[in-house]
């Protein structure tokens, strides 16, 4: 299996602009980017330091959800100019977090917005070549609002839109904080994965003890984290990436595993970020190379 190892572009590191950004990524053995815009110039600096481009960030995806029809409207347009723009420089992955812009909305009616509003620009994806790739991060406490953080959500979703240009990203890290089962989702769904995320998740019982599922009351001890949980690079949580990786080279995924990096142990500075970033992809090789 030779699967690409790559990165979603953390703060530090990206604050040095994309060339050095590009330059540093590849010097570190990474195989590609995932950008927040595809820019002529981004694409150039990627090109000139010999790495490739993964996913890029969907621009207008809360208002997609939005109660208002006009600004649903406004968003559609939006959303298939940059897919155009995306495919004319040679971008075929787009990253999308379903979180509506109103965070109290129930998911039960934002589904019923979705099956109105995409259908038109799933449309649009396939014919620019665009393959789309959802998160299953469930947004922020209280409310977990986010579409498509759940295998019953998928279900229901793929049924909605059959088309293979509209998919995951998956990403073990969401699911176990859940207490989904990240290996029969990926068996169940695993032909609708566009793109994957290399993040992992620790649970902690003694705070799954003090708090249970629940969000800390009185705040959670570590960044990253709502309490009885925390995100961390891969190979310091509980997904075993073997599995995965068995289970992705068996459906035959010929995409990214890009590293998420929301590890409070590697954050805050550019070299713990360059040190969180390195430990991952060293961990991740060991199956996906």
């Amino acid at each position: 299996m030779n699967v690409q190892i790559g990165m979603r572009i953390p703060p530090k590191i990206g604050a040095e602009g994309i060339i050095k950004t590009a330059e540093w990524a590849a010097s570190a053995g990474l195989d590609i980017l995932d950008v927040s815009n595809l820019t002529p110039e981004v694409k150039g600096a990627c090109e000139h330091a010999g790495i490739g481009i993964g996913s890029i960030d969907a621009h207008h995806t809360s208002q997609l959800l939005s109660r208002d029809e006009a600004r649903r409207a406004d968003a559609v347009e939006a959303t298939k100019r940059q897919m155009t723009s995306i495919s004319e420089l040679g971008g075929r992955v787009l990253f999308m977090c379903l979180v509506p812009e109103d965070h109290t909305l129930p998911r039960r009616e934002g589904f019923a917005i979705f099956k109105e509003t995409f259908p038109e620009i799933v449309r649009h994806a396939e014919q620019s070549g665009i393959y789309m790739a959802i998160e299953g991060w469930p947004g922020p406490a209280p409310y977990y609002p986010t579409l498509g953080c759940t295998p019953e959500m998928w279900r229901a979703m793929f049924e909605a839109i059959p088309s293979k240009h509209f998919g995951l990203n998956y990403d073990p890290s969401h699911l176990v904080r859940l207490g989904i089962d990240y290996i029969r989702a990926l068996t169940e769904f695993g032909d609708r994965i566009n793109h994957c995320h290399g993040k992992d998740t620790e649970i902690l019982h003694d705070e799954l003890y003090e708090c249970g599922v629940i969000p800390a009351t009185f705040g959670e001890k570590y960044g990253f984290s709502e309490g009885s949980w925390r995100y961390t690079i891969p190979g310091h949580g509980e997904v075993e990436w073997g599995k995965v990786a068995v289970r992705l080279d068996r459906l035959g995924y010929k995409g990214a595993v890009s590293i998420e990096l929301e590890d409070h142990r590697y954050w805050g500075s550019l070299e713990a970020e360059r040190q969180g970033i390195v430990k991952a992809a060293e961990h991740l090789t060991r199956y996906f190379k």
